[in-house]
């Protein structure tokens, strides 16, 4: 891995962070929750997280703007969409 691909993950990673901040607070915690509960059984073949976690947070920008709470979105079990997410990988 060279300096600028570091460099360029840095900048991802802080662009992601700022969608996430600019959510709706009960999603925000929602989905640090379920980025905590990825990073800790996640797959093996969560290289490229930029994907997966990405389009959670496509799934919650929409929800969110059609005034969903957030868990309309995700269910009451929010491990159980997690495990949906994450049911065809190695984990």
């Amino acid at each position: 891995m060279s300096i600028n691909d570091i460099i360029v993950g840095k900048k991802k990673w802080r662009a992601h962070v700022s969608r996430v901040k600019a959510l709706p607070q009960d999603y925000q915690i929602v989905y640090k929750e379920i980025q905590k509960y990825l990073f800790k059984v996640g797959t093996v073949e969560l290289t490229d997280w930029t994907g997966l976690l990405s389009g959670i947070i496509d799934l919650f920008e929409e929800g969110a703007v059609l005034g969903k709470g957030v868990f309309e979105v995700t269910g009451s079990d929010v491990a159980a969409f997690c495990d949906d997410l994450i049911k065809d990988s190695n984990t």
